[in-house]
Parts: structure tokens; sequence; C-alpha cells
């Protein structure tokens, strides 16, 4: 293909615990597996900032990109390459599916040798192995399908895939960034009677009842455990666990109930923390389990999530609350890590 750019602007971590610092990169040529993808958006996760805060422990990359959910188009395609072609617009996920796994890209600036991992969305151009990439659906907008590059398939898959809800049960949402939000979308979607969510941002718990929470609580102003107690049979059926710290996770599984209520996690508390459970809550029948990525198979889950959600009434765009230019990347970190936004939105120009 003629006219494919030779140089990206891109956010590079060079030390833990410092903002990102915008360079411009030469792109390589392609490996086997590989793909040259033209970014038009880019989202943030948690899962960002713990990396740049030094939340993962040490970190043997540096410098390094970041970014694992995005949308854009196929520009150029490595050998081997058979799921996409160049034009294609595509969703950019950490959740592998089918295709080559394909070494991470090595790119340069000046001398320094700036790493990437298979997938990385934080430049207005990347290269991304192949079993990253899933065909956007076709009327799906591009700024909302960065969403099902992981907060949707992870959120929802946790209840499609992990649960398999029936709507009688009683299921309790604890956190609402990205994950949160989308579990209780695919709830209400799917019929859920009871759904009761727990934050301590007053405006989430007021999205969360627009949405369709059937019961909201601010843990901060009320007495979570005997609100629960109230609401159900000595605890809920489900708890998907959303809030990322050690806390909420033993929290939720406080009020499941005995004899087989169920926590599901999906979050990664800082590197060294450990939960702390009493065994006699795990022989009285209760249970906690993780979940990587919602058990999801992007090529399988990307499309029937966006059915199921397209079929309701619930629109994705509330999930999307500022957008930010690259140059701005930082503030869009510092902006989520303080819950001052859902999910930043990062767009993407290009010369």
């Amino acid at each position: 293909m003629t006219n494919l750019p030779i140089k990206a602007k891109a956010a590079v971590l060079e030390k833990l615990g410092q903002p990102l610092q915008i360079k411009t990169i030469d792109i390589p040529d392609l490996a086997r597996g590989q793909v040259l993808i033209k970014v038009y958006f880019s989202g943030v996760c948690r899962s960002q900032v713990m990396e740049v805060k030094g939340g993962r422990g040490q970190d043997l990359w540096l410098p390094h990109l970041l970014g694992h959910e995005g949308s854009g188009e196929v520009l150029d395609i490595g050998e081997g390459v058979t799921k996409v072609q160049p034009g294609d617009k595509v969703i950019i996920g950490w959740i592998k599916s089918s295709g080559l796994d394909a070494a991470g890209a090595k790119y340069r600036c000046g001398e320094l040798v700036i790493n990437s991992g298979k997938v990385t969305t934080f430049s207005n151009y990347t290269i991304v192995s192949e079993n990253r990439i899933v065909k956007k659906p076709e009327n799906l907008p591009m700024d909302v399908a960065v969403l099902f590059g992981c907060a949707l398939p992870t959120g929802c898959g946790m209840v499609i895939n992990d649960l398999n809800p029936n709507p009688e049960m009683s299921v309790m949402v604890l956190g609402l960034g990205g994950i949160g939000l989308s579990a209780l979308m695919v709830l209400k979607a799917l019929g859920s009677k009871k759904i009761i969510v727990v934050d301590i941002s007053e405006d989430k718990l007021l999205l969360a009842k627009k949405i369709g929470a059937t019961h909201v609580i601010n843990p901060t102003c009320e007495n979570i455990g005997k609100m629960i107690s109230t609401l159900t049979n000595g605890g809920v059926d489900v708890c998907i666990e959303s809030g990322g710290s050690v806390e909420s996770i033993e929290l939720g599984f406080s009020l499941i109930r005995k004899g087989g209520g169920r926590l599901l996690f999906a979050s990664h508390p800082p590197e060294g923390q450990m939960i702390r459970i009493a065994p006699h809550e795990l022989i009285s029948g209760k249970q906690i389990a993780g979940s990587w990525g919602g058990n999801s198979m992007p090529d399988r889950d990307i499309p029937r999530i966006y059915e199921i959600l397209k079929q309701s009434d619930i629109s994705l765009d509330c999930l999307i609350t500022k957008r930010y230019p690259l140059e701005q990347i930082n503030e869009a970190i510092d902006d989520l890590e303080t819950g001052n936004v859902f999910r930043p939105l990062i767009v993407m120009r290009h010369a």
C-alpha cells in the first residue's frame, strides 16, 4: 500500500510514577502477524493508571507504549494475516481473539528504542497483533466502539459468560467504573428484576438509576450491611465487584448470601496486596472467583454484546463523559484515577 505513514505521535512511559511523554516515533516494517492501524480513538482503563503509577510492580520494558482499547482503520498487514484487509474498520482490545499471535513492535525515537506489547493504543498509528483486533460491527460508531475493547467484553462478559443470570437473581454491582456500568447495562437488557448498585459517587448512582438499577446505595451515607439485609434474604445471590481494591472485594464477599452466594471480580488491586477471607464463610457455601476479561471470546462476544444492547433502550454514549487530545492524556489518566470521568476517550489527530 502506498503513502503509508512512517512516523507516529505517541504517549510513552519512560519512568514509573512520572507523566507520559509525548514523542514522535518511527514506525518499523511489519513482521509476520502484525497489523498497522490508524487509530481514531483510544480509551483509558484503570490498568493504565496502575502501570503509570507503578502499581503493577517492577517494569522491565521501559520505555514503552501503553493502551489496550481503541478503534481504527487497517492500513497495512504483515505476512500471514488473513483476518483483515486494508480499509477494514476494527476494534482493538487486549483479550485474545482468533488470528496470529505476533510479537510486540519496537519503535525508535532517535537512538531510543521504545517497546510495545501485542496491543497498544496511546498513539495515532499503532502496530497490533492480528489476534488483538476484531472487525467493527457495521453500524457501531467509531467512538463508542472503543468500549468494546475492554469495558464491555469484561463487564458484560462477566454476566453472560460467567454468571448466566436468571431474572429472579438478586445482583449487586459494586463499583461503577466502565466495567461495573457495562455489567449493569447487560443485566438490565437481560431483564434482571433486582439490580443493586453501590458506589460513593452520587453522579454515578444517578446514572445507574437512569440505566435501570432498581436500588442504589452510597456506603458513605448509608449502612450498607443493613440495606442489603433489608433488600434481600440474608445477602445478594451475586456480587459483581469492579471497585478495584482489596477492600471492595472483601466488602462484596461479606454481602453475598451463605449457601450459594457468588462473588465475581475482574479488578486487579496493586501488586502485593492480599484478600482476607474468613474460612468459615467459604465452608458456609459462599463462592468467590476471578474473571479474566469476562471469559470473553471477542470474535464471538463483541457482536453478541452489541446485539443485546442494541435491542434495549440503553445508550452507550453515557459511558463516554469527556474527550481529550493525545497531548492531554496525563489529564485523562488523573481524571480517571480521581473518579471525575467514567471512561476517558482520547481523540487522535492525523497529519
